[in-house]
């Protein structure tokens, strides 16, 4: 499938890691940019769950921190997240917020065990399409967590778009932030352009007194350092049937995300990741944050990309954002909470253009139409339920698909052996699948007395191609007739060898496989059946 392969991640110019005092300006600036990015998403994340602001930001603060040390891809960024809060908040309506720091330290403990069983390798299979889908998907999700900020409250609690000079101020903003982000890397890379984008727009807004909307306006960042908190919930069976449904959905939501960013950004980079050391990191971040106060995270797309598109490409960025997080929460609230959100807002557009898989449109007509289907439904499914949901029914479908194509593959071709035997050479696997395709090539009542199936060039996969293989044999020995298998793989053997009496042959026989045999003019029938 050649054409997909333009609608990958575009890859960033390669740079050196090496640390110099260069290289750790630049992770410092992208790590600040990324802090300032946090804060809105931390706090807007706290309000879908339910929770306070700070548990958000705690969070940020704990889960960015461990894993930018310890996860398995240098460059990533962590942290509260919606496709995690929209899971919570019903759990904390019910039952609370101590409910929710003990289903976080479950849910960590859940990703560590998954981790430890090196289970995070299972997200190789995740096919293409459905990462095509995710980050489209994604970047429409990000794009429509901003119109969010579009709104006023009316003064009778509901939430109205604003309209007049408000709404025309704040989209100029956002179109000044947008315009910086895009043409500041054209002239020089010295400086992050979202970095730049954010100083620039707080001066022109805090320089001529701009009424617009800032952090501030969302909530008060300020705050003490987290402390350790055991959750006040009754250690029982009880609390555990509560929590552990919760735990599960969070855990593999967390690491789908986690693990599919973590490709994306090792796309980026032209670098690799280790897939379960991410999964532990993750795990330990959230058992830690749990026991602090915070609600839990994973990877963040939106935040990763503007980190890597920064230049960060060390754990530096990553430690510096936790670290500037804190110090935002400590020392410095009264200063960030005056950034303009429309310098944040327009951020993030900045991100949905780079995140959003524009090449997977042009090839929409150029690949097959199962691939399609999965890539938008994918899109679709992440948009309208969640990142999870959207990945299992994309791999589902492919799975189908494929299962579907392998099954109009089994054939045989027919011929004459030096014995005289009728011989029947397949190809394709006999799977679950197939079965039905395999059956309807034998004809055992016109057949001769002997006759070969040759897996040459075919697999028996599963018990469903023992069961077939035992049906065709019960045919022929009901006419009184051989049957001779031929050329089991060793994968093929073992399969017959577990199955014990299941399939009946009258012979069962394995040639050397290392010797290629050569059938030549034995084929006196070149004709296929399927």
């Amino acid at each position: 499938m050649e054409p997909a392969l333009s609608a990958r991640a575009e890859p960033l110019s390669p740079v050196s890691t090496k640390l110099t005092p260069n290289r750790i300006k630049i992770e410092v600036l992208a790590g600040l940019t990324v802090a300032l990015a946090l804060v809105p998403e931390a706090v807007a994340f706290a309000f879908v769950a339910g929770v306070n602001p700070l548990v958000g930001l705690y969070a940020a603060l704990i889960v960015g921190l461990i894993t930018a040390c310890f996860g398995g891809r240098p460059g990533m960024i962590s942290g509260a997240t919606g496709a995690l809060a929209v899971v919570m908040v019903s759990l904390v309506a019910q039952h609370g917020v101590e409910y929710l720091f003990a289903t976080v330290v479950l849910m960590g403990l859940i990703q560590i065990v998954v981790g430890i069983l090196r289970w995070g390798k299972f997200i190789r299979m995740v096919p293409h399409p459905v990462m095509l889908g995710f980050v489209n998907g994604l970047a429409i999700v990000i794009f429509l967590a901003q119109m969010g900020q579009f709104k006023v409250d009316d003064g009778a609690g509901n939430l109205t778009w604003m309209t007049g000079m408000d709404l025309y101020l704040m989209l100029g903003l956002v179109a000044l932030t947008m315009a910086v982000i895009w043409l500041l890397p054209k002239l020089t890379n010295a400086f992050p352009a979202p970095l730049a984008g954010i100083l620039l727009v707080s001066a022109i807004v805090l320089g001529l007194g701009l009424d617009t909307r800032s952090v501030g306006d969302l909530a008060s960042i300020a705050g003490g350092f987290p402390s350790f908190h055991i959750p006040m919930v009754p250690l029982n069976l009880e609390t555990l049937k509560i929590i552990l449904p919760y735990a599960v959905i969070l855990a593999a939501i967390g690491l789908i995300e986690s693990l599919l960013t973590l490709n994306l950004v090792a796309d980026m980079t032209d670098t690799k990741g280790g897939a379960s050391k991410e999964c532990v990191a993750q795990g330990a971040s959230n058992v830690v944050t749990g026991f602090f106060g915070g609600m839990g995270g994973c990877a963040m797309i939106g935040q990763s990309m503007i980190n890597v598109k920064s230049g960060a490409r060390t754990r530096i960025s990553g430690i510096m954002a936790a670290l500037f997080l804190l110090s935002f929460i400590l020392f410095a609230s009264p200063l960030i909470e005056q950034i303009p959100v429309a310098a944040l807002v327009g951020v993030m557009f900045m991100v949905v253009i780079g995140t959003f898989a524009w090449a997977s449109l042009k090839i929409m007509h150029k690949i097959p139409m199962t691939d399609a289907l999965v890539m938008i439904v994918v899109t679709c499914v992440t948009v309208y339920a969640d990142l999870a949901v959207a990945v299992v029914v994309g791999v589902i479908i492919s799975a189908l698909a494929y299962a579907w194509n392998a099954a109009k593959r089994i054939d045989a071709r027919i011929g004459t052996s030096k014995e005289g035997w009728k011989v029947y050479r397949l190809s394709g696997p006999l799977f679950f699948g197939s079965t039905t395709g395999f059956t309807e090539l034998f004809d055992p009542a016109k057949d001769p007395e002997d006759v070969v199936i040759d897996f040459i060039d075919s697999r028996v996969v599963d018990h469903s191609g023992l069961e077939a293989i035992d049906a065709v044999a019960a045919k022929y020995l009901a006419v009184g007739k051989r049957l001779h298998l031929r050329h089991l793989s060793p994968d093929c053997q073992k399969l017959l060898t577990k199955a014990g009496n299941l399939v009946e042959v009258s012979i069962l026989e394995d040639p050397d496989y290392e010797i290629a045999v050569d059938y030549g003019d034995a084929f006196v029938e070149p004709t296929a059946k399927s």
